[in-house]
């Protein structure tokens, strides 16, 4: 493709390029939103993100090196963030017996307190998400997670934990899906985007 999606005498008569500048107006809600909350607890944003994925992870996805991966950021960046935060008392380290040089990133009840605060940025995006049908909702979720699929297959997003990157997940035509760790067929709103089973396909 040579012409850009923003080119609005392209755009105005393409639909996946309207599509692209929707949701790249949507991304500017999501950076609008957590730049608010950032600046209300004097934060930055990725300050920000970094305590919520804190807040909802589990021991093994709370660490540096995953972290740099979660955010595609450099290690001395996500150390740099976790020295901050740190120093506000937001978080604590606690490290593993088996290598000092290796910690889990704990919340203190501050950095708790704060993360729950925070994780609520997104409820001006989920009100219009909300009034949509039932079955559109399905749709848009299965489309959004194609498209992440991709992203995440062409290497321009990485860690990624949604059901179709996993390797317990199965379909046909992406029309039934099924989880052999649970053993059932899922519904298109059993489908996740972040699950703490995944397993990645080798």
């Amino acid at each position: 493709m040579n012409t850009s999606d923003f080119d609005l005498n392209h755009q105005n008569r393409n639909t996946e390029s309207k599509i692209i500048a929707s949701l790249e107006r949507i991304s500017q809600a999501f950076r609008v939103l957590l730049w608010q909350q950032s600046k209300e607890h004097s934060l930055s944003p990725i300050q920000v993100q970094v305590l919520i994925f804190l807040l909802h992870h589990s021991n093994e996805k709370r660490k540096v090196s995953y972290l740099a991966d979660e955010f595609n950021m450099t290690k001395a960046t996500i150390s740099d963030t976790v020295k901050t935060l740190e120093q506000k008392g937001l978080i604590s380290k606690e490290f593993e017996p088996e290598d000092t040089r290796s910690y889990i990133i704990n919340l203190t009840e501050k950095g708790k307190n704060i993360a729950h605060k925070t994780s609520l940025f997104t409820k001006e995006i989920r009100t219009p998400i909300e009034r949509i049908e039932a079955g559109d909702k399905e749709n848009l979720l299965l489309n959004l997670m194609e498209i992440i699929r991709y992203l995440n297959q062409s290497g321009v997003i990485t860690i990624q934990r949604m059901c179709m990157t996993c390797a317990f997940y199965k379909s046909e035509n992406n029309q039934n899906h099924f989880c052999t760790l649970l053993n059932q067929e899922l519904n298109h709103e059993d489908l996740r985007i972040d699950c703490p089973e995944h397993k990645s396909r080798v």
